[in-house]
C-alpha cells in the first residue's frame, strides 16, 4: 500500500495581485506579504537622509578633534615637557596626561599647568578641553 502525499492548500489573504510574481510568492509563502512589504518601503530612508544623523550620534567631529589634540601635543608644548609627559586620552572635556615621574608631575602641576591649558584651549577651543588631569604612569 503506497502512501500518497496530500496536496497542501495555500490560502490567499486579501485581494489577488495583478503581478504574477507577487501571486506566486504569496502562494508559495502561504501568506500575502505585499501589504507588509509596502508598509516597510514607506519607512525606508536613503543613505543620504540617514547619514547626517548617524554621524551626529557617533560624534566623529569631536573624536577627530580629540585625536588631533594627541597628535599636536608634541608641537604645542615645550620639548622638555614632552619628553616627560604625554596625553593618554580626552573624555568629556578632561585631557588626561601621563607623566613619567612624581617630580615632573609636581613641576608641571605647580608651574606649567595653566600655560599648557591656555595653549591647548587657544588651539582647540575652550569647549573641547576644559581641564587637564595629570597622573604618574
Amino acid at each position: 500500500m503506497a502512501i500518497i502525499p496530500r496536496p497542501t492548500r495555500s490560502y490567499k489573504l486579501g485581494p489577488p495581485k495583478s503581478d504574477a510574481r507577487t501571486r506566486v510568492l504569496a502562494q508559495w509563502r502561504g501568506v500575502d506579504l505585499a501589504p507588509i512589504e509596502k508598509a516597510r518601503t514607506l519607512r525606508v530612508k536613503t543613505a543620504a537622509d540617514a547619514l547626517p544623523q548617524v554621524l551626529k550620534e557617533l560624534r566623529l567631529d569631536r573624536r577627530r578633534s580629540e585625536a588631533e589634540v594627541l597628535k599636536v601635543w608634541n608641537n604645542l608644548i615645550d620639548p622638555t615637557l614632552v619628553a616627560h609627559a604625554q596625553p593618554t586620552g580626552l573624555h568629556k572635556g578632561t585631557l588626561f596626561v601621563t607623566v613619567d615621574s612624581s617630580s615632573w608631575l609636581n613641576e608641571i602641576v605647580r608651574y606649567r599647568r595653566k600655560e599648557i591649558l591656555d595653549r591647548l584651549q587657544h588651539s582647540f577651543g575652550r569647549e573641547l578641553i576644559v581641564k587637564i588631569s595629570f597622573r604618574v604612569g
